[in-house]
Parts: structure tokens; C-alpha cells; sequence
């Protein structure tokens, strides 16, 4: 007897349609799975022997043979297992109306019930678009799955559970998961900038970053408020967008990261890794391919504190991905490409000791030692940098509250909202929404430059050195400067501006 039931895997963030059949034979009992499965797949021998015997089904004592088609796709995960049972009893006649035009994921407990999976938003999204009717998973993973409208999602907590879906009977199918909206709202943040003190520059440079999608680099030291400042940049970045989060939602859902009973995320994220943190952690990779933390910032934020403390091999692997928005793993067997258009933001001290510059506090570095210090990061990496900011240390006015108190996070992110606006109606017949993302003929034709910020920005190459880099950075970020003061040419003020977040590094020197 021959079975064919439908399931699904992974490949970088897309579900991929996989057919198992299943042929019980005459001959020596058998259990065999072939199709490339990994250790995972070919464990489930065992599992799926237990659950159907421990469900009160017979085990058929034949040859079995388990077949995952395409055969030239790695099979990867545990959740084949309700699948391969379906199949085995189907093909045992034990199933009264066949299996039906369904996608069945799913792990399988010895007792015969249903554990959680990763990757339910992907496969099933998969379903939807291959034709099929529904999809049959845990019962941990149905709310996950119910954004998927037109497709029947099916949660199941045992094997013996789809008896009665089978026979006819009704399971809870009702559609409780909020609908995604992302209609303009305020959101409720414990974090706010009107709770830091003073740093009104590095503000508007946080405003100006958030508006246009721009990486940040602050220099400064310690105790300067360079991380409180960092992690409230979320306060102020608009809300996601459904396609944003549906993308988004689809890489947590395969790293299993999604929250309980939640279809899609909400929020952008902020991802903080520590510095100790290897490449494959931070880009993605191991032996079967996985994103890493630039891709959980897909979206959002990733905030690297004590920026040179970081090895320099892994920083120099993010320059592909802060130009192209993704990052491509590439191993013998497979090559994935992961979304990974995040916001870079990065914080660093002037030097090994943090005081260099800082009038109240000795530095004890020597010249070399803080030139080594700054070589850990390199030139390449740094012109990738749209906005180099100094963040100096608090005065006594501010350190005692006497200084009067800045933008409050709901009051920056209306000006960022409305800039953002500006940018996706200048660039809606185009295949990219954001300044930072203007290149090539684009930057000619959406960055007007009056005469006067002309001759400002030709000086400024000439005398400041930059590179071609560089120079269409600056104008990116004087197109994202004149947005937020609602200009539709960039005047000289706006390239002055934009010149200066450029230039400090410079001033770094010794």
C-alpha cells in the first residue's frame, strides 16, 4: 500500500512543500527514511512507532518505507513526525476518508500528543499559496497560524484528536488572533528621551537617524549616556508596516522567537548582542544555515555598545549586509540569503581609559594605545557610518537637573512620522522607501541642491578628503535633514548640518 501526504520545510525564511510517501511492502519489518533527513528526521523512527501504538492504533510489522520527495532538499526538523504516522496508518487502512488536501506538520511525544514547532508562518503561508486546503499542526502553533486567511488551520493536542476530524466531527477552528493594523498609535514605552539628560545634539541626531533610516556611531565617555540614549530609539521609530512585519515575523517564527499566541510582531525589534559574540551569531550561519542577530534586526535596531571591543573579523562581515540589506550564507551543501536591513547604531569611548578629551578626568592613554584602540574599527566600516556624533560628558547643570528638559519621545516621533511619510510618497514608484537607500540616478533626482549648498558641499570634499562614499552619504542625509524641516530642496544649512555628523571622525585623530 502506498500513502502520499503532504508537509513542509525550511529553507533560509520560506517554507518549502515536501511530499512523503509512504509504501508498506512484504518482507523483513523495516523502518527506513530516505530523501536527505537529518538526525532529527531519522529519529523520528522511533517516536512515531511509540505515539501510534501508545494511541491505540496497530503498527503495521512490514517493510516500511518512508520517502521525503524532493530528494535533492535537505530535510531538516522534528516536525515530519505527524506526517509519517498519518502516512503509516493511511496506508494501513486505518484512516476512514484518506488524508485529504492538507498540510500536516508536527512533533510527536511517545504518548501520541503534539509538541510546539518552529516555523509555522512560513509553511503555512506556503500552503496557502501551493492550493491546499489546510494546514494540521499543534495546537501550541494555531494562533500563529491563523493570519494565513483561506487556509482551514486545524490545532491538534493528540494523534487520536484527528480521528474525530476525520470522522466528520468539528474542532475549534474559530479565528480569535487580533487582525494586524497599522494605523497610526501611540505607543505606551517605559523608556523615554525626556528622561535623559541634556545631549541635545546626539537628540537630533537620533531623530534625524530614525527619520531616514541612517546608521549612527556615537564616540564618547563613559557614563555620557551613550546606551540610554541607544535604547530609546525605538520610542520614536514609526510603527512596522504589515508587509514589515509579516517579513519580520517570518524569521522569528523559524527561530522559534515569536510570542505565545501571537500571529505577527508588533514591534520593532532592538537587538543588543554582547561583544564576545561570534560571526555565525551575529550574520547567521552553522552547519544548517540560520539568521543572526542582523537579521532578528531586520527592521529595527541593532545596537552594538563598545564598539572596538568587538572582534574586527566580525565587523568587517557587516559591511555586504549594511549595503544590500541581506547577507548570504554560503556552505557546501546549501546557500541562503536573510533579510538584514537594520539600523545600525554603535557607541564607542575615545580611547581604551574613556576620557580622552573629557575635562574632568584625567586620560592615562598614550597616543599609540589610542590610535590602536580606534584602528580596531576600520575606514571601510566607518564610511559606512552616516552620522558620527560626540557625545561629551554631562555638565553639573545636568547632572542636577537644573538644565531644562528635552523632546519627549512622542513629540520626536511625529516629526519622524511625518518625514517617513514625505519619504515613502516621494518614492512609491520606486523599488525603495527610504532615503538611506537612494543610490546611483536617484540621488540626482530627488536631491535638488540649491546653489549656495552646492558650493558648501564641493568645498567640503576638497578640503575634508571624503570619498565618492562619502559624498552620496551626505547627500542622503541632507535629503533626510531637509524632510524633517518639510523642504523640498536641500539648502545649505542642510548640507552644513549633514557635513558635520560626517566630519568628526576627522577630529578624532591624534
Amino acid at each position: 500500500m502506498l500513502s502520499r501526504v503532504k508537509s513542509a520545510t525550511i529553507y533560509g525564511i520560506d517554507g518549502i512543500i515536501i511530499e512523503v510517501e509512504v509504501d508498506l511492502s512484504r518482507g523483513l519489518p523495516s523502518f527506513d527514511i530516505v530523501g536527505l533527513p537529518d538526525t532529527a528526521v531519522r529519529e523520528s523512527r522511533e517516536r512515531v512507532r511509540a505515539a501510534i501504538l501508545n494511541s491505540g492504533y496497530e503498527f503495521p510489522i512490514q517493510r516500511i518505507t518512508i520517502n521525503l520527495a524532493p530528494g535533492d532538499i535537505k530535510k531538516i526538523g522534528s516536525h515530519f513526525d505527524l506526517a509519517i504516522a498519518i502516512g503509516i496508518l493511511d496506508a494501513s487502512g486505518q484512516l476512514p476518508a484518506g488524508v485529504g488536501n492538507y498540510l500536516y506538520v508536527g512533533e510527536l511525544s511517545l504518548t501520541g500528543s503534539l509538541r510546539g514547532i518552529k516555523g509555522v508562518l512560513p509553511m503555512a503561508l506556503e500552503a496557502r499559496k501551493q492550493g491546499l486546503q489546510g494546514i494540521i499542526l499543534p495546537e501550541e502553533n494555531y494562533q500563529e497560524a491563523l493570519y494565513v486567511e483561506g487556509l482551514e488551520v486545524v490545532p491538534v493536542r493528540r494523534l487520536q484528536d484527528l480521528i474525530s476530524f476525520y470522522s466528520g466531527g468539528k474542532l475549534d477552528l474559530s479565528r480569535e488572533n487580533e487582525v494586524f493594523s497599522n494605523k497610526k498609535r501611540e505607543e505606551n514605552y517605559a523608556l523615554d528621551f525626556a528622561d535623559v539628560k541634556g545631549q541635545e545634539e546626539a537628540k537630533r541626531a537620533m531623530k534625524i537617524a530614525a527619520a531616514g533610516k541612517h546608521n549612527l556611531i556615537m564616540i564618547g565617555p563613559p557614563g555620557a549616556g551613550k546606551t540610554m540614549l541607544a535604547r530609546r530609539l525605538r520610542t520614536i521609530l514609526p510603527p512596522l508596516t504589515e508587509e514589515e512585519a509579516l517579513e519580520l515575523s517570518r524569521i522569528y517564527s523559524i527561530m522559534g522567537l515569536l510570542p505565545p499566541g501571537q500571529a505577527l510582531l508588533k514591534e520593532r525589534p532592538f537587538r543588543a548582542p554582547h561583544h564576545s559574540i561570534s560571526t555565525s551569531g551575529l550574520i547567521g550561519g552553522g552547519r544548517i544555515p540560520e539568521p543572526g542577530e542582523i537579521s532578528l534586526a531586520h527592521h529595527g535596531t541593532l545596537f552594538l555598545d563598545e564598539l572596538p571591543e568587538f572582534q574586527r573579523n566580525v565587523l568587517e562581515m557587516l559591511r555586504q549586509p549594511m549595503e544590500e540589506g541581506i547577507v548570504n550564507i554560503v556552505r557546501a551543501s546549501m546557500s541562503v540569503t536573510f533579510p538584514a536591513d537594520f539600523m545600525l547604531i554603535a557607541a564607542m569611548n575615545p580611547c581604551p581609559c574613556g576620557y580622552y578629551g573629557d575635562d574632568r578626568h584625567e586620560c592615562t592613554c598614550t597616543g599609540p594605545q589610542i590610535n590602536k584602540y580606534r584602528a580596531k574599527v576600520s575606514g571601510p566600516l566607518l564610511d559606512r557610518i552616516d552620522i558620527h556624533i560626540e557625545v561629551p560628558a554631562l555638565t553639573i547643570d545636568e547632572l542636577t537637573g537644573k538644565a531644562r528638559s528635552g523632546e519627549s519621545s512622542a513629540d520626536m516621533r511625529k516629526e519622524v512620522v511625518a518625514a517617513q511619510e514625505i519619504q515613502l510618497d516621494r518614492y512609491k514608484n520606486e523599488k525603495f522607501n527610504y532615503n538611506s537607500d537612494l543610490s546611483g540616478k536617484a540621488l540626482e533626482k530627488y536631491c535638488p541642491v540649491d546653489d549656495n549648498g552646492l558650493f558648501l558641499l564641493k568645498n567640503a570634499i576638497e578640503r575634508l578628503g571624503l570619498s565618492a562614499r562619502a559624498y552620496d552619504r551626505i547627500l542622503k542625509l541632507a535629503r533626510t535633514i531637509a524632510d524633517l524641516d518639510k523642504s523640498e530642496m536641500i539648502k545649505s544649512d542642510h548640507i552644513a548640518e549633514a557635513i558635520q555628523y560626517r566630519s568628526f571622525d576627522r577630529r578624532m585623530v591624534i
